[in-house]
């Protein structure tokens, strides 16, 4: 992977992060389009997904301070940071379970082609399509139980083509949670999860010295990618937190549609 391929690479990875079209999905394409084998992929996917939760730290700071401020204050029962932590820990158990049984599995359905890119960006098309016209009734706060459903939805974004940030801001909708507090929801959700597999898999490559720990790509190549990926991360999470106060995700639902079609039909020679 070259420095440019690279830096179109992390610009890809931190747009796509928050926009709701599949960080994954974009990657796959990209990946597919530059040549990048398996291996350099999934070393590089590692590296721009830390690199858009910094930017997530950057951009919701504010809201990051709070939450540690009365996280660990008690006054006799449970605060509105504590019960916010806890809600996004409920989020966490789907995605860790899939992290934990499923792991390889997934990671196997990455190298399965465009194909499946395409038919799980049409379920985020669908997805996004049908919140947007869904209409419940709304609700104050993020229960636990719709924090749990909403983990569901980002398990099964482990699938490259299901966007993180569509499904599970879409599920929210459909469950009457306001939009004003799901986008800034499903931003912090994702930060532990990310961060954990990362650290995980860095273990994993250190075991096989400094050599598997970059499997075959460059430190200059992975350095580009993943500076970009935090400049475009950084102006994605603000633009989107914007968009979901707008309601208009029905434009990404399209595209993610457009897209899918055409890789299908790629997908087929046709």
């Amino acid at each position: 992977m070259s420095t440019i391929e690279a830096i179109l690479m992390g610009l890809v990875q931190g747009l796509t992060e928050y926009l709701p079209v599949s960080s994954s999905g974009h990657l796959t394409i990209a990946a597919a389009l530059f040549g990048v084998n398996g291996e350099q992929n999934l070393t590089f996917t590692i590296a721009v997904h830390v690199a858009t939760v910094l930017s997530t730290l950057v951009i919701l700071w504010k809201e990051i301070e709070w939450l540690l401020k009365g996280l660990f204050r008690w006054d006799g029962s449970l605060n509105a940071e504590q019960r916010y932590a806890l809600a996004i820990l409920v989020s966490m158990i789907p995605v860790g379970i899939v992290g934990v049984f499923f792991k390889d599995y997934v990671e196997e359905i990455f190298g399965a082609g465009l194909l499946v890119v395409g038919c799980c960006l049409l379920l985020t098309a669908a997805l996004l399509i049908f919140s947007y016209y869904a209409r419940p009734r709304q609700k104050e706060e993020i229960s636990l139980l719709d924090a749990f459903i909403i983990g569901l939805a980002q398990a099964v974004a482990v699938l490259p083509g299901v966007s993180r940030s569509g499904s599970t801001i879409a599920t929210g909708l459909l469950l009457g949670n306001k939009k004003e507090k799901l986008a800034q929801f499903s931003f912090l959700m994702v930060i532990p999860p990310i961060l954990g597999e990362a650290l995980l898999d860095v273990l994993k490559a250190m075991e096989g010295g400094a050599e598997a720990a970059t499997s075959g790509i460059g430190l200059v190549p992975l350095a580009a990618g993943f500076l970009a990926a935090i400049v475009s991360g950084c102006l994605a999470c603000r633009w989107m937190i914007g968009i979901v106060r707008r309601g208009k995700l029905i434009y990404f639902g399209i595209y993610c549609a457009i897209v899918g079609a055409l890789l299908i039909v790629f997908s087929h020679g046709i």
